[in-house]
């Protein structure tokens, strides 16, 4: 699988910051029943590797990757603990050297034109716009599509249910991040039939 594979396997990839590892087995499997398959676990808590651990072993339908990796270290982690993909929110030439050892695909962050030109000269032309809202959101993808037709996006960052649609309207755009389809208190909860109704409203979302 490649990175422009792993982006078409559903229009929203949930980030997820997962404290509880137990409860991350049950999560993966509400989003696998709703439709999202590629699971975003990021790397801001100690549960994290422990998360993609259990679900790598125990939901054989979800695609589960690490985000939030910055360094190789992080990456070689995530990738013993069963990491499939790996999301930063930028790129090192460190990091990218990493990433090509690896051999697992990879989505790293950027801001602007020169980091989006930069990362494709390193070989990414799969990239996260991130933080996509606040540096110009679909309104800077439209006008990047003429002068940098050959890279696709998985925006992130301010995406929730009331924008994605516009986002995903754009060909440029593979997919989009958001943690809207994991509710803190919906997953303290054990909510698990709400978290796969609201997975089965993203799948609904189309790329254009």
């Amino acid at each position: 699988m490649n990175a422009l594979e792993l982006i078409e396997l559903s229009p929203v990839m949930p980030v997820i910051v997962v404290h509880d590892p137990d409860s991350a087995v049950s999560l993966a499997r509400a989003l696998v029943a709703g439709g999202v398959r590629t699971l975003e676990i990021t790397l801001r808590s100690a549960a994290a590797l422990d998360a993609i651990s259990a679900i790598q072993d125990q939901v054989p339908d979800a695609v589960v990757g690490a985000g939030t990796v910055r360094t190789p270290q992080q990456l070689d982690a995530a990738v013993r603990a069963g990491a499939r993909f790996g999301i930063s929110p930028g790129l090192t030439e460190d990091l990218a050297h990493a990433v090509r050892d690896s051999g697992i695909p990879f989505l790293p962050g950027v801001a602007t034109a020169s980091e989006a030109m930069r990362a494709a000269e390193l070989g990414f032309l799969v990239q996260k716009l991130f933080p996509a809202e606040a540096v110009g959101g679909a309104a800077l993808l439209k006008a990047w599509h003429g002068p940098l037709p050959d890279l696709i996006f998985c925006p992130t960052g301010g995406i929730h249910a009331g924008n994605a649609a516009q986002y995903l309207a754009l060909s440029n755009v593979g997919c989009v991040g958001g943690s809207w389809l994991t509710p803190a208190a919906a997953i303290q909860a054990g909510q698990w039939d709400l978290i796969t109704a609201l997975a089965r409203e993203a799948c609904a979302l189309s790329t254009s």
